[in-house]
């Protein structure tokens, strides 16, 4: 392991569990009613000096009668969900994070439920609870009641899982692969969009697509394929593995523990994950630096980033043929992720 990807991930913990420290309150507030995860820089342990804290919220959630009509509402009320947002933001603030993105507009409260009922529905986007499923799998460390993010951890999980009894053996995750495919679709098309708009700052936003964004989800369908290949089933258990591991830190376990039969495959596939490690380590290093610092690289070196960020997905492309193809003419899983 890239010795500045070692550093930023201890350094990241440390001031995550900082956080934690001055949330008691907090913890004590939505215990039972709600939880808090981390995404982005802080889920993957690899936040800069500068990097802010991306939070979804999720409620428990109770069945009531309201005129008549049976409703679901959220066990973490309005005055909760006021005092929560001022136990983070005071947080953030003693901890020296950088302010929530929009003035915190995006801290918006989901019901427990949402993330599974709106599952391949039109208004998943919409509501936002494509984002929070996919990243809650792909990138999340929780920060507040761990016992309510387990519950909705099982409960997304299971949402993927409905074909799994009388498959255990054979199960290929087939529903879930598309999802994550689709979120880093989604990524993609919204780049596009960002940037027509005025300014130079698309072209961090194009590296932090071809670095980060590629390997939140990859990682994920690469760890899950080699499980596939090694078992010929995935299991929700190895969801819950995977979930609990960084992006990077589940590319350190595929080099390590994916089976393949040809030599010559298998030390070309651990000399790619190592440059992929390696590449990516530089690119965060890079990121961390401060703003004026980037955009002087970019202006005098920018051509040659966006070079190094195409053999970047180069490799990864690589690896993931070299590991799907080891698992016989085509493996079903692979079969999925090509078409």
């Amino acid at each position: 392991m890239s010795e500045y990807l070692k550093r930023v991930r201890t350094e990241t913990f440390r001031r995550f569990q900082d956080l934690k420290d001055k949330l008691n309150d907090a913890e004590a507030l939505i215990a039972g009613k709600a939880c808090v995860y981390a995404t982005g820089s802080f889920g993957r342990l690899e936040a800069g000096s500068s990097s802010d804290l991306d939070l979804f919220i999720v409620s428990e959630t109770e069945e009531i009668e309201k005129n008549g009509a049976k409703i679901w509402v959220h066990l973490l009320n309005g005055i909760d969900e006021i005092r929560l947002k001022c136990h983070l933001v005071e947080a953030v603030d003693d901890c020296g994070i950088a302010p929530f993105d929009g003035s915190g507009k995006y801290l918006e409260v989901h019901g427990i439920g949402d993330f599974a009922s709106k599952l391949g529905k039109r208004e998943d986007d919409y509501h936002n609870t494509l984002t929070g499923r996919l990243l809650l799998l792909l990138e999340s460390r929780p920060l507040l009641g761990r016992n309510t993010y387990d519950a909705l951890l099982e409960n997304v999980i299971q949402a993927y899982f409905g074909d799994f009894e009388g498959n255990e053996d054979k199960f290929v995750p087939a529903f879930m692969v598309n999802d994550i495919l689709r979120m880093w679709r989604t990524f993609a098309v919204n780049y596009e969009l960002e940037r027509r708009k005025p300014g130079k700052g698309f072209r961090i936003k194009n590296l932090k697509l071809k670095y980060s964004r590629m390997i939140t989800c990859y990682s994920a369908i690469m760890y899950l394929l080699a499980r596939h290949i090694c078992s010929g089933t995935v299991t929700p258990a190895d969801v819950q593995t995977m979930v609990a591991l960084t992006p990077s830190e589940r590319l350190e376990r595929v080099a390590v523990d994916a089976v393949i039969p040809d030599e010559q495959g298998a030390e070309r596939f651990t000399s790619l994950m190592a440059d992929v490690l390696k590449d990516y380590s530089a690119f965060l290093e890079f990121s961390h630096r401060n703003k004026t610092e980037i955009e002087a690289e970019f202006d005098e070196n920018f051509p040659v980033w966006r070079v190094n960020s195409y053999d970047f997905g180069r490799k990864f492309a690589e690896a993931l043929t070299i590991l799907g193809q080891s698992g016989g003419p085509l493996d079903g899983l692979y079969r999925i992720i090509l078409i």
